[in-house]
Order: C-alpha cells, then structure tokens, then sequence
C-alpha cells in the first residue's frame, strides 16, 4: 500500500485507493524509567548530509562504514565512509520511480525496490556500487503492488504485495534476484476486507536465520502479523492488538532479534501524533502478541528495527513526528525527540541510520554503557 503522510500521496489497501494496564511494582516501574531517562540522555540522532531532497523511505546499514538510502524520482544515496559523505544519484531511466524499499549486500552490490501498481512495482541490482543497475523484475500483474522485500543472504529474498483475488502475493529468490518465482498462494491465509501491506518504509516484512520470514498488514478490521518457518512455502497469521479498523491504520513494520523475540510497530497514519496501540512485542516467534506494557512511543511509528549487538536488547522506533528507543526488548519506551523519520536500519551497535524527507539522514548515536 502506498504511504506518504501527511496524505498527498499514500497508498490506501485494497478497496480504498481511489481509494496498561502496567503490571508491574511501583518501585519497579520508577527504576526502570529512571535507568531509562539517564541512558536517552546520551543517545542522540546526529545529521548528515545525503546531497539531495528526494524523499527517503528505505535505508539498509551494512558495517560502519557502509549504508544505502533509497527514495523517490528514482534516487538512491550510498556512503562508505561511515556517512561523512554520501553520493546520491538517480537510477537511469528511473526517475518516474519511488524506490521504498532497499536491501544491501556491501558497498557494491545493493537491490532496489520501487512501489505502485502493475508495472511501477520493479526490483533493481547493482553491482558496482550503483554506476550500473540491473531490472530483474518488472510487475506484470496489473493488480498486483509491491510494498517491501527482504534478504536472507546476498542471494536469497523475498518480495511481497498486497493482495490481489483474496491473496497476498510473495515472490522469491534463491539466485540473486536473476528469477524471481511467485510463492505458493494456495497456502496463505485469506485476506480479509481492506488487507494490505504499507509502503512506508520497506519494514512491513522481515526475515531471520535461514527460513524464517514475517509480513504485516493494516487496512482491515484487524491488524494480522504472517508467519512462515519453511521460506514462505507454509504460512500462519495471528491478530495482534495494534490499532486497526480503518485504511489508515495497522502494522506498519515488523523487526525480530531471533527465531523468538520480535517488535511491531504502527498506528494511525493519519493521526501522526496519536500514540494509540502503536507496539506490540511477541516471544514465541510472532504466534502471539501482546502490547508493551511500559510507555509506548508518543505518536504513528512506521518503522522499528533492533540494535544488534546491545544489551536489553535496544530497539528503535522511528515515524514522521520522532522517535524513541527501549533499552527493555520494546517494553518501556523514551522519546529521542521530534525529528521525523520514515525508516531506520542498523547493522551493529556502531552503525545504524535513520532516513526522512528532504533527503534527511541521521546517524545514531549509542551510550557506550549500552554496548556489550
């Protein structure tokens, strides 16, 4: 589903395009706000400049050193120098194009994926860095739209759309992207009225370890998480408690730090600063949710990804009115302040970024005593 907020542009589901209770001690709950309030304080969002004012919506951190941002009129931004400087550029004869989603290999090899319905849904390769780009997929199903995909090596993704004929589709390679086979349709849950993905920032799928794979939805009655432990040949679907009910809500992005724990994030898009149910954590692989239970982030938040390598685990949740970081596996949450953001991506505790409009990209910065 296409997404912009404040509301010019954003892709509505199907059918729409023209469409606390706290649990825990007193005692207990000030002392984890207090650790939590000393801990933010340190952690900042520090800008760099990309060299355009494209939209961002997809970003994928590789190292240190290395990051890939990617947006709309066909713009991709790559840095190699830890984000000293970027070189941003427009895909040859792909300036009509919004790429949303961007999934990095290393500093030459990265997959671009650009959004919209039939032919407007096209996946991209580069290989040297971004001077040359490879089509290796070009949408002919005219109802078909792609929202994200993943990877779970430089060889091995996933694509998914929203549904068409009651299905979702997924696409997948085993080849690096040289075929592209759609996935089994028969084994997927149904859609309900109103399913479908959001193209918000190239989150509403993710995989783990070797076969794992999850995707999200909003736009209907409730707002369902997809699960398949097979590669996507098998899948199931589980309700979750995030705010749903009408086109502009649901789950927006989903993140895992193992087969087990994992962190959804959404809301209302059209109601950017209404916190709402907006997290939800499982911890039995996403055949359960549950609502953190702590303080939630203050507003929509369209993408949320783990910091590897920190202790709690720390999470990150990003949107277009702030962001806010969990030092407890997503239970408790702080604000990082009012600068908007539509993705977010790390790659270890030293390399994450955040991107947003106007070409705006910021680099996260990590208390020390927050590393392991």
């Amino acid at each position: 589903m296409l997404v912009n907020y404040p509301a010019p542009w954003y892709k509505l589901p199907p059918g729409a395009r023209t469409k606390n209770e706290n649990n825990m001690k007193p005692i207990t709950f000030l002392l984890i706000s207090i650790i939590l309030l000393c801990t933010v304080g340190l952690a900042q969002w520090t800008p760099q400049q990309s060299g355009t004012t494209a939209r961002f919506r997809g970003v994928s951190a590789v190292s240190p050193m290395v990051a890939w941002a990617s947006g709309s009129a066909g713009t991709y931004a790559r840095t190699t120098d830890g984000g000293a400087t970027w070189n941003s550029s427009v895909v040859q004869g792909a300036a009509q194009l919004d790429f949303r989603d961007v999934q990095a290999v290393d500093a030459n090899t990265a997959y671009l994926l650009s959004i919209g319905p039939g032919e407007a849904s096209k996946i991209y390769k580069t290989t040297d860095g971004g001077r040359g780009w490879t089509l290796q997929f070009n949408n002919k199903n005219p109802k078909a739209f792609f929202d994200a995909f993943a990877f779970w090596d430089a060889r091995t993704g996933i694509a998914m759309s929203d549904p068409v004929d009651g299905r979702f589709i997924l696409i997948k390679t085993t080849d690096g992207g040289a075929t592209w086979e759609e996935l089994p349709r028969e084994n997927l849950p149904e859609a309900i009225q109103g399913d479908g993905g959001f193209a918000a920032s190239g989150t509403c799928i993710a995989v783990q370890g070797k076969k794992n794979v999850w995707f999200v939805s909003g736009g209907g009655a409730t707002a369902r998480v997809f699960r398949s432990t097979d590669g996507g040949e098998t899948w199931k679907d589980a309700v979750t408690p995030i705010t749903a009910g009408n086109a502009s809500s649901g789950i927006f992005s989903i993140a895992f730090k193992d087969a087990k724990n994992g962190v959804i994030a959404g809301g209302d898009y059209r109601k950017e600063n209404e916190a709402g149910n907006n997290i939800a954590i499982t911890t039995d692989g996403g055949a359960t949710w549950t609502l953190a239970k702590g303080t939630r982030p203050s507003g929509f938040r369209s993408a949320v990804a783990f910091v590897p390598g920190t202790r709690g685990p720390i999470v990150v949740a990003v949107g277009p009115s702030g962001s806010d970081y969990s030092v407890d596996n997503g239970t408790n949450w702080v604000s990082l302040g009012s600068m908007g953001f539509h993705a977010v991506s790390f790659a270890s505790d030293d390399s994450g970024w955040a991107v947003g409009e106007g070409g705006r990209i910021a680099e996260f910065a990590l208390p020390r005593d927050q590393k392991r």
